[in-house]
């Protein structure tokens, strides 16, 4: 049961992928699964656009009511602002946001959507260690800098910060939001190269304490968990959530499992081992999952996995 939290379960849910890294105009539908609609003008004017960034809509039904979040906003200015715009999203109806965690790839496309939003004092989410300035050292001696959000951006659309360590409630209860994530693995150690300013000098910043997934629990089916990066490690994500909520069963994953590159990719076995441990109904790897652990969830979940595609809704409940 959901109680622990006071998380209410809804009567269903719907996830559109606004970003994500990859597109595929081609995919069929299939049973809860939804893609963008193809146009008969598919090779004129506007189309859905695809980056390293993500970004997605909740959006929980409950007793005739529908209600609307929006998880992260992509990497360029004005993407995500694009791709709701093309899908028919109305930026208006959304009724809080929830930032993943400081990266620009999940933050940058703020700017571009506030515009269209034209609401004041809209919850915006997010832990504080997502202001922190932080880069990523390569062994090679690249530095690659990962600024955090803007705060005059978010003070110039009116949009009303709330920083949260912890655990949130957000859409009437129907939404939980994890904050800080508890590291019970191990094997998911973090970011290694990530470093962050502190006192005028740059220490290592592994952790990364400010990724927090968010949460629903449809009724009959058990939890979604909707993850963008997963720097906790997705173990420790789905074990978190299904801790702090009481709830065993996890329904359905989708987001990034940051499986991607060589610092990664040792843990792919050990991390889809206990994915198919906890037997998800639905798993949608995106963002930073990588090729390589995309292919073994596919092996591994054959009934389970659904493809990533801009534009994707999956419907649960």
């Amino acid at each position: 049961m959901s109680e622990h939290l006071g998380l209410r379960p809804v009567d269903s849910l719907d996830v559109t992928l606004v970003m994500d890294n990859s597109i595929d105009i081609l995919l069929p539908n299939a049973g809860g699964v939804r893609r963008a609609p193809l146009r008969l003008d598919w090779s004129q004017g506007e189309q859905l656009i695809a980056e390293h960034g993500y970004s997605v809509l909740l959006t929980v039904h409950q007793r005739g009511e529908r209600k609307s979040l929006l998880y992260d906003a992509g990497l360029s200015r004005d993407g995500t602002a694009h791709n709701m715009r093309f899908l028919g999203v109305d930026p208006r109806e959304l009724e809080a946001i929830v930032l993943s965690h400081g990266h620009a790839d999940h933050h940058g496309g703020f700017e571009g959507l506030l515009r269209t939003v034209g609401r004041k004092n809209l919850p915006f989410v997010l832990h504080p260690d997502a202001w922190r300035q932080r880069k990523v050292i390569m062994p090679s001696g690249l530095e690659l800098a990962m600024p955090p959000p803007d705060r005059r951006v978010l003070e110039a659309h009116d949009v009303s910060v709330v920083e949260a360590e912890g655990p949130s409630l957000l859409l009437g209860d129907g939404v939980f939001v994890t904050g800080r994530v508890e590291r019970t693995t191990d094997f998911e150690k973090g970011f290694s190269w990530q470093h962050a300013r502190s006192n005028g000098s740059w220490i290592p910043d592994p952790w990364i304490w400010d990724d927090q997934a968010v949460v629903v629990h449809v009724k009959g089916k058990g939890l979604v968990v909707v993850s963008s990066c997963s720097h906790a490690g997705v173990i420790n994500v789905l074990r978190h959530a299904k801790k702090i909520t009481g709830t065993e069963k996890v329904h359905a994953f989708v987001g990034g499992l940051h499986l991607t590159g060589g610092l990664f990719e040792s843990i792919i076995p050990r991390t889809v081992e206990e994915l198919v441990a906890l037997r998800p109904d639905v798993i949608v790897p995106g963002h930073c999952t990588g090729w390589k652990a995309n292919l073994e969830i596919a092996r591994r979940l054959p009934e389970a996995y659904v493809q990533t595609s801009v534009g994707t809704t999956v419907h649960f409940g």
